[in-house]
């Protein structure tokens, strides 16, 4: 996908040498260890030299064709063996499992690498305690723009190191050092040397033990981001006790499009102290404060600043232990939001028997392409509003209903919500208490075509359905089209004999060209039947897994 530079050529070098280098610059992802071996072995032979003398000789042009070409070779074998490809631009390695001598080659690379942007080491423990040899030489790596060091270990060292760093890379935008425990308490280490007009754009410290120092910290740095455009401390649970800090420091970053703070030991008093904050975040598109339990009851004496925020395009406040008066709040601010495009309130018990009155005016939310409900104890009353609001929702694409016990024999209320969305892509109804007279509804809209775009169907735990149900509905699989996921499992608790609707849902598969997974757990099927569910393929070029834990 990135373009490389072409390599200027060298005093008397003929187009026919030029190909190789322009080759080697497209290619060269990760060299291992060039013509000389110092670093790679130095580790563990002392006499190999230091590791500053043996970068120094990596970081020496090729001296001949021939030397580029094996650097090549070696850089491709390098790559091959992580199972990575080469990008001049895009130096991925997450999730490797990179040794220490692996650390070493990819050192010896960096010299060689003039274009790269983007350095991802993420999710591989060794680079714990390690750091030091990747940023010994991220200095000659001008144009990094993007640094992902997410679950290595990083050790306090390595933390001193990466300060040190991120003074020499004026191109960095992107820094992500989440799941690393030892930044929390260390913070001021790693960012105290950086200036005014830093181009970092986005910043991720997710479960990073961060302390309440830490959040004071953060909003003495904010002002010095003036291009910040993502910040997430989610699941730091000190982060609340500091959140005045902070919003202060959010006043100074009128760029911000994403703030996360998902679990972050937030209480009532802090979505007042957001409230102060929030009429300076004009451009802010995403705002999570989800899974703060301690929430409840924020919204009942706010000011509403949060309607300010009209570029609003996702609001998550799912598992917040919201109240009627929240959801009262709510009521009046939502409306106001016409940008919202995602808003997830799930695992709010609370909001079921006040939440009528809110679900009627999502009706004002014309661009609403992802509602999710699951878990709200929602009541006849709140599910008619839904059903009504929703005809006005044409943009829906993701609709989550799910653990709503009412939604059960009153499927025939989201009938215009099924037939007037016909963009919607994934459905899920688990654990909704559905009979077989939802089915034969379900179905009804299957057939005329007005799912033809679902792709993940989750009717799971619905026990109720009888095999009549089960039955009508694998007879018209046929119309999902696009279907790639279906979940139709029973609960943890019950096991059940399959009945002879199995075989219209083997046949039905063979019609769905791109189903890849049915999750089916706790139906109990005869050995011949699970045979063919084993071997149920599609054409011999794509095999559809069938999870059937429970049938043994």
């Amino acid at each position: 996908m990135s373009q490389t530079r072409k390599k200027n050529s060298s005093e008397g070098e003929t187009k026919s040498q030029i190909s190789p280098v322009n080759r080697f610059l497209q290619g060269c992802k990760a060299e291992r260890g060039e013509e000389n071996n110092d670093l790679g072995s130095d580790g563990s032979h002392p006499n190999h030299g230091a590791l500053s003398t043996a970068t120094q000789d990596a970081a020496k042009p090729p001296s001949s064709e021939e030397e580029l070409e094996s650097r090549m070779e070696e850089s491709e074998q390098f790559l091959q063996k992580l199972d990575r490809k080469a990008d001049s631009k895009r130096l991925d390695l997450d999730s490797c499992r990179v040794t220490r001598v692996d650390i070493r080659e990819m050192v010896t690379l960096l010299p060689f690498l003039p274009d790269l942007e983007e350095l991802d080491v993420s999710w591989n423990d060794s680079i714990g305690g390690n750091l030091h040899l990747i940023t010994q030489q991220v200095h000659l790596v001008h144009k990094l723009k993007t640094l992902r060091l997410g679950s290595c270990r990083l050790t306090t060292e390595d933390v001193q190191a990466l300060g040190e760093v991120l003074a020499m890379t004026p191109e960095l935008e992107e820094l992500n050092l989440s799941w690393n425990n030892n930044v929390g308490g260390n913070l001021p280490l790693i960012f105290q040397k950086l200036q005014n007009g830093t181009k970092v754009q986005t910043l991720e410290l997710v479960d990073c033990a961060l302390t309440s120092e830490d959040g004071a910290f953060v909003g003495q740095l904010l002002p010095v981001l003036q291009s910040l455009e993502v910040l997430d401390l989610s699941m730091n649970r000190q982060v609340g006790c500091s959140l005045n800090r902070i919003a202060l420091g959010l006043k100074c970053t009128s760029n911000l499009k994403v703030l996360k703070l998902q679990s972050c030991g937030l209480s009532p008093k802090s979505i007042k102290i957001l409230d102060a904050a929030f009429r300076y975040l004009g451009e802010l598109r995403k705002l999570d404060l989800s899974c703060n339990k301690k929430l409840g009851g924020g919204f009942e004496g706010s000011s509403g600043q949060l309607a300010l925020l009209k570029h609003l395009r996702g609001l998550d406040l799912h598992q917040c232990s919201l109240t009627a008066g929240d959801v009262a709040a709510l009521t009046q601010l939502i409306p106001l939001l016409s940008s919202l495009q995602e808003v997830d309130l799930s695992a709010n018990r609370n909001v079921g028997g006040a939440s009528e009155n809110l679900l009627a005016r999502l009706r004002f939310l014309p661009a609403l392409r992802s509602l999710l409900i699951s878990g709200c104890a929602l009541e006849g009353p709140a599910l008619a509003a839904l059903a009504d609001a929703s005809i006005h929702l044409p943009a829906l694409e993701i609709f989550n209903l799910s653990w709503n016990k009412c939604v059960g024999g009153s499927v025939q209320l989201l009938l215009e919500m099924l037939r007037l969305s016909a963009g919607l892509q994934v459905l899920r109804l688990s654990s909704c208490s559905l009979v077989t007279k939802d089915m034969a509804i379900l179905v009804s809209v299957m057939q005329t075509g007005h799912l033809a775009r679902l792709q993940t169907l989750d009717l799971s735990y619905n026990d109720s359905i009888c095999d009549e149900g089960w039955a009508v509905f694998c007879r018209n699989m046929q119309f999902l089209k696009e279907l790639t996921e279906l979940d139709i499992s029973l609960r943890p608790t019950n096991f059940r004999d399959c009945g002879p609707w199995v075989r219209h849902l083997l046949c039905a598969v063979t019609k769905l060209p791109e189903i890849t997974e049915i999750s089916m757990e706790r139906w109990i099927l005869p050995a011949s039947q699970r045979a063919a569910l084993g071997s149920c393929d599609q054409g011999h070029t794509r095999r559809v897994h069938f999870d059937h834990s429970g049938f043994q």
